[in-house]
């Protein structure tokens, strides 16, 4: 859903000499001359006619900065290719939304919609307004076309009027063009604006960032979660060449070495003897948590998030048959291609962050607590970021945490560098839980669902952190069971109940977050109903969907499209097999297709995935397909291989050796087709993994083998 802007809220325009300016979310509407020191604009138009559009969500690959500007393009009729962009300051009153900065969710191109186009029509409306005057014709006989202005035998470029365009009001309500007149917006061929700067090695993350006299800061940590720092030695390291000094952090979870340059800072890191006390820590290994949580799934569960137990119970006693099954997913890491790093430095006036940040707000309160200083004392350039899957925006805030303290254990003058290595995150970071799942569903002689008991068990996400009370409803943590709660799937008897489990590990919102586990169960559970009915998969999936409701007749929607793109109906090659599955995420609705060759004893092979989306106006088709392909990829490659095992409380994995990403050979094709719509955009980012799992699961188990414990590799799939 988009919210409608308030007259009062709409848009604030500043001028200077040189530039035409537009924001958003001011309290007021005025026309008057910029200063950066009291506005900070969206648009900015120069009299150069330059277009600079302030991005204000961070760009870690996911296309924001692309799909924003695209918006401004469009309305201001503007190329796309020439617009500059710049990521917008942490200033929560203009750029945040409800008070707060940050990215996630899949939210960009939800909540930024109509903002950045109407910011795009204003300054078109202006720029037409001023040269209208000045050649003393009306408007309606202005048109502003690449950044030229024209009319009957006049025309001139747009910096031109900048200044005057700055004087006139700025209309509450600026003219939208309808999707019919779009040359941008939904345009296949439009790439993204940052490929060049990526590809020429031009663009600055956030290890990139060298300042002068600038010293490196890595943290020994605790090899055990919830570990403490007894007492630690640097008699090994003190001539070590480069390393300048070793402090205890004062929260006790480790030790900040600083050295001049990274590798100087890890090889001393290495030679420190620590001490820690394991009492309150995680000391269990991987096969006493998976016993644990499958015994609490089997139990009666703690919270009730929908529907009646006793009711549910009734139903499956009374069923023809019921289909019990277990399900497992282990702990996994986000594993960003760079590793989480920040640089502190001090300014005049206060402190400046210098990071891929993915919450500006959270960082702000972080830092402003730790270092005594006002929320305004604290800058932050936000740099691109290479990968974040949730990673950079955890509950715990833990590298901004840890900088505060190096800054201020250095002395908190010099600016210092904080470095992550991959396997400090691999082995140290914030996981996907661990979870359990039990679902016993009833069916009739005829093959419906009567009923539906499911039970779920893992670590909280929500639950204690600055989101609980939007994400915490009755005890229940809604994203523990987001994707079976709201399912769009017309359930009988549907209860579902679950059960905390209570640990040190850390864990955190993973790509698509609950839905990462929700949907493989979801929809593995409803292929095995199908098989037991001996219905087809996507006709009996179909049966379910029949509603009047917008997501029932959406997500059907984008099945009957995969089905007829895969040639679901048609005859399946010898040696192949198929599997399907749908799921509505982040206000998106997608299905899959996975076919593949061989069986799970003599190897499998993903020879193909057909992918159908329906995520409203699609902005950018470019980026929605790599979007797509990425989030299949991404849950395709966890499930396969990749889990994270503990052995007496310490991280078996260390790297990418043994926590292997997807290759790019493991899968054959893939090919999405995006459904044309009207209404309004939603995520991209995310819902492309949830379905990718359980599509290759009931592909597999067309072959005979049913996998519900995974990853896959370990739980009996040979892959080739």
């Amino acid at each position: 859903m988009v919210s409608e802007i308030s007259r009062r809220s709409f848009l604030k325009v500043g001028a200077a000499a040189s530039s035409l300016v537009l924001g958003l979310g001011a309290d007021v509407l005025s026309a008057k001359e910029h200063s950066d020191a009291e506005f900070t604009p969206f648009v900015r138009i120069s009299v150069d006619g330059t277009v600079t559009v302030i991005v204000r969500h961070f760009e870690c690959g996911q296309g924001t900065a692309t799909g924003l500007s695209t918006l401004v393009a469009e309305e201001l009729n503007f190329p796309l290719a020439e617009i500059r962009m710049e990521f917008a300051p942490a200033a929560a009153d203009v750029y945040g939304r409800n008070g707060f900065m940050a990215t996630g969710g899949s939210g960009s191109m939800r909540d930024a919609y109509i903002h950045y186009r109407s910011a795009g029509a204003a300054a078109r409306e202006m720029l037409i307004s001023a040269a209208a005057r000045s050649w003393q014709v009306s408007p309606e006989n202005v048109n502003l076309n690449n950044g030229v202005l024209s009319s009957i035998g006049k025309s001139a470029p747009m910096g031109r009027f900048v200044v005057e365009a700055a004087q006139f009001p700025v209309p509450a309500k600026p003219q939208l063009k309808s999707s019919e007149a779009f040359t941008q917006i939904g345009n296949p061929e439009i790439g993204r604006i940052d490929n060049k700067e990526k590809v020429t090695g031009a663009a600055k993350y956030a290890m990139d960032m060298h300042l002068d006299d600038q010293v490196t800061a890595v943290i020994l940590r605790s090899p055990r979660f919830g570990g403490k720092l007894t007492s630690f030695d640097v008699a090994n390291v003190v001539d070590n060449p480069g390393f300048l000094r070793a402090h205890a952090l004062p929260n006790g979870d480790g030790v900040a070495v600083f050295a001049k340059s990274t590798w100087a800072a890890f090889q001393a890191r290495d030679l420190i003897i620590a001490e820690w006390d394991f009492s309150k820590a995680e000391n269990r290994s991987s096969d006493e948590m998976r016993a644990d949580l499958l015994s609490t799934v089997n139990s009666d569960p703690e919270y009730h998030a929908k529907g009646s137990i006793a009711g549910t119970a009734s139903a499956l006693e009374n069923a023809t048959q019921v289909i019990e099954q277990e399900f497992y997913f282990p702990h996994l890491a986000h594993a960003p291609m760079e590793p989480l790093t920040c640089t502190l430095a001090r300014t005049e006036t206060g402190v400046i962050l210098y990071d891929g940040c993915q919450t500006p707000s959270g960082a702000q309160a972080v830092l402003s607590r730790m270092l005594q200083l006002e929320p305004k004392q604290i800058k932050i350039e936000t740099l691109f970021a290479g990968g974040s899957f949730g990673r950079r925006a955890n509950t715990g805030a833990d590298y901004h945490r840890e900088v505060a303290m190096a800054f201020l254990l250095f002395g908190g003058e010099t600016p210092v560098k904080l470095v992550w290595s991959r396997e400090d995150d691999i082995k140290g970071g914030y996981y996907r839980p661990a979870v359990a799942h039990k679902v016993r569903m009833g069916l009739d002689g005829t093959g419906r669902i009567v009923g539906w008991d499911h039970r779920v068990s893992g670590r909280a996400i929500f639950k204690g952190s600055f989101l609980e009370r939007r994400m915490v409803l009755d005890g229940i943590d809604l994203g523990s069971v987001e994707g079976i709660t709201d399912t769009p799937y017309s359930i009988p008897g549907h209860y579902v109940g679950g059960t905390d489990e209570r640990s040190p590990i850390t864990v955190n919102w993973w790509r698509s977050v609950g839905h990462s586990h929700t949907a493989y169960v979801m929809e593995s559970m409803m292929d095995m109903a199908a098989a037991a009915a001996g219905q087809d998969p996507v006709s009996y999936r179909l049966s379910y969907l029949m509603g009047d409701s917008p997501d029932q007749k959406r997500l059907a929607s984008v099945l009957r499209l995969v089905a007829q793109k895969s040639d679901w109906d048609g005859q399946v090659p010898e040696g192949r097999s198929r599997g399907v599955a749908i799921h509505k995420s982040f206000h998106t609705y997608v299905a899959e297709v996975v076919e593949i060759s061989g069986n799970a004893n003599d190897g499998v092979k993903i020879e193909r995935i057909t992918c159908a989306v329906d995520c409203g106006v699609p902005v950018n088709p470019n980026v929605i397909e790599a979007q797509m392909e990425g989030g299949i990829g991404f849950g395709i490659g966890h499930i396969m291989r990749d889990e994270i095992t503990f052995t007496n409380g310490e991280v078996d994995q260390f790297n990418f050796p043994d926590y292997e990403p997807l290759r790019i050979n493991d899968i054959g094709a893939i090919d999405t087709f995006i459904m044309p719509s009207v209404e309004p955009p939603t995520g991209v980012g995310e819902p492309g993994t949830p379905p990718a799992g359980p599509a290759l699961a009931n592909a597999i188990a067309a072959t005979g083998v049913r996998v519900s414990h995974l990853p896959m590799s370990t739980n009996g799939v040979e892959f080739v």
